[in-house]
């Protein structure tokens, strides 16, 4: 039995992670190709200045506090089924860190590895300690990393952290029950992200890599975001994105990784390595997104996880888990988007 899969999923971080995989890979597509950010000497391309703004770590810390509230999520299932959870724990850790070296040699910037690494070392050892030990080193590390070495990879142990907090504070049980705290943090959010976007867009380009700007409006950037679709989410076209998005959140291993096969295949057709043709980049991700979409719907009425996902979950639990459907499953009727799915 794979005590992992027997509890309901949560819909709404499954879409939010979705949409979080559509972020990401704006930014992915520019870096694999190696496209110019500058249009002259220290002149940057007004055109990417703009998606930097919208999108360069807006989508990243997202992704990186779901892996933390994910992993401790796992961590309790584990634990419920009293098998050596941190043995297990490692297992899986080692796996993707595994996945993420050989993804390493196709995407230097990948995360895979990094988020193995700090699993080991970060998330595994605080599993042990208070909910409030949690979050305070969450915060601490969080806040403290932008204003001092700046952002990146440096990021990824605070948003562990304070993954791990939000499923011990129990913040992601019924989320649909949280709406107005929601609320309340998006309106504070979205004037500090404004604010802040506009001072990582006066910053001069050779002074974005080593000051505050960037990682401090991109951590305000990803909490309006992050809270705002989860508002957006509530409405009835929200419903209908989540839909769309639910499913790739779902296979986010695998499509995070095949947009790194679809990036490279399509680069020689589309000619953006070393160019400023962002609009062909925005019409290439709307593509990629288009066709992930569709995958990850359609292979997840056959199976109960996508391929990567599949071979993980067996290395981890170092057996064979049942992946295909039975009819009885495929025919059993869902469940609208926004009527009672928080879990």
């Amino acid at each position: 039995m794979d005590p992992a899969g027997v509890r309901p999923r949560i819909h709404e971080l499954d879409a939010v992670r979705g949409f979080a995989l559509c972020g990401i890979l704006v930014v992915d597509i520019w870096q694999l190709t190696d496209m110019r950010a500058t249009i002259g000497a220290g002149i940057v391309d007004p055109v990417r200045h703009v998606l930097s703004v919208l999108f360069e770590g807006r989508f990243f810390p997202i992704f990186s506090f779901l892996f933390g509230l994910s992993f401790s999520l796992f961590l309790d299932r584990v634990a419920e089924g009293g098998d050596r959870p941190r043995l297990v724990l490692a297992r899986r850790l080692g796996a993707l860190g595994l996945l993420g070296l050989i993804h390493h040699v196709f995407q230097p910037d990948e995360v895979l590895l990094p988020y193995a690494i700090v699993g080991l070392v970060v998330l595994l050892p605080a599993a042990g300690l208070t909910r409030w030990v949690i979050l305070l080193a969450g915060l601490v590390a969080t806040i403290g990393v932008p204003v001092t070495i700046g952002g990146g990879l440096g990021l990824v142990p605070g948003l562990f952290l304070l993954g791990m907090a939000a499923d011990r504070f129990g913040l992601a049980e019924n989320l649909r029950d949280r709406g107005w705290r929601i609320a309340v943090v998006f309106v504070l959010a979205v004037p500090a992200a404004v604010a802040a976007g506009v001072w990582e867009y006066r910053t001069p380009y050779s002074d974005l890599w080593t000051g505050s700007a960037a990682p401090v409006a991109g951590l305000l950037g990803s909490l309006a975001y992050f809270t705002g679709f989860l508002l957006f989410l509530r409405t009835e076209t929200g419903e209908v994105f989540a839909e769309v998005l639910e499913p790739m959140g779902r296979m986010a291993l695998t499509n995070y990784v095949s947009a790194t096969g679809l990036i490279l295949a399509a680069d020689p057709w589309l000619g953006l390595s070393d160019s400023n043709r962002y609009g062909a980049l925005l019409g290439s991700a709307v593509a990629i997104i288009a066709v992930q979409a569709l995958w990850s719907y359609y292979w997840l009425r056959w199976f109960r996880y996508g391929p990567l996902e599949w071979g993980w979950r067996c290395v981890t639990w170092w057996r064979l888990v049942p992946n295909r459907l039975t009819r009885v499953e495929r025919r059993k009727p869902t469940v609208p988007y926004g009527r009672g799915r928080s879990r």
